[in-house]
């Protein structure tokens, strides 16, 4: 049992890569000062200017099975061999003395987060205004190639299937609206995303994304 004051929650926000997720998490926590951002662990090696604590919490191989098996994370996930996730400590803490806190994590982990904390997790997904838009952010960063690209696109439209789990859904095409739609949202902890996906969600996945839920 997670001892939380108030309506404190665990706000995870999800999408796919050049959704804008990133962007909108800052935007809010400015809106929310009293926030608490969520900082990732992971085994994998730092990287260019990547600092430790900001970026990730770099530990090792052991040390991340030591906490994993101790049922100290909160969500976990192996990526290309090398683990990731969010240790109970790093979330809790804040959960109990009142404060939002913020996770920028896959669906994956958020599904894990929600299962761990129950009506304590909030879970928002971000998603870009249709297919072609976010094929044009993921190229337009420079930093991927091709096939990362092709594999991230896969990899949104898996994601993509998922959202009927999620709580609520934000369609970021103008970054202004996107954050003004979020924040309204998460200050009541609306639950908003059945409604969205039967008011022309299912019609917008389907004719913006080629996607047909179930």
């Amino acid at each position: 049992m997670v001892m939380v004051r108030g309506n404190a929650s665990a706000v995870v926000v999800s999408g796919p890569s050049g959704s804008g997720k990133t962007t909108l998490v800052k935007h809010l926590m400015m809106r929310h000062p009293n926030s608490y951002f969520s900082v990732s662990t992971t085994t994998r090696p730092l990287r260019g200017e990547e600092v430790d604590g900001m970026d990730y919490r770099f530990v090792s191989r052991e040390k991340f099975l030591e906490i994993r098996e101790g049922g100290g994370m909160l969500e976990w996930a192996e990526v290309h061999g090398e683990f990731y996730g969010t240790p109970r400590s790093e979330v809790l803490p804040a959960l109990e003395a009142g404060r939002h806190v913020f996770l920028d994590i896959d669906v994956q982990g958020g599904l894990q987060v929600k299962e761990a904390l129950a009506e304590r997790a909030w879970l928002l997904y971000v998603l870009p205004p249709d297919r072609e838009t976010l094929e044009r952010r993921l190229r337009g960063r420079g930093t991927e190639d091709e096939e990362k690209v092709a594999l991230r696109l896969r990899n949104a439209m898996d994601e993509l299937a998922e959202i009927p789990r999620y709580d609520a859904v934000v369609v970021n095409d103008q970054l202004g609206l996107a954050v003004n739609e979020a924040d309204r949202l998460l200050r009541s902890l609306q639950v908003n995303a059945t409604a969205w996906l039967e008011d022309g969600g299912r019609s917008l996945l389907r004719e913006r994304f080629g996607l047909e839920l179930p």
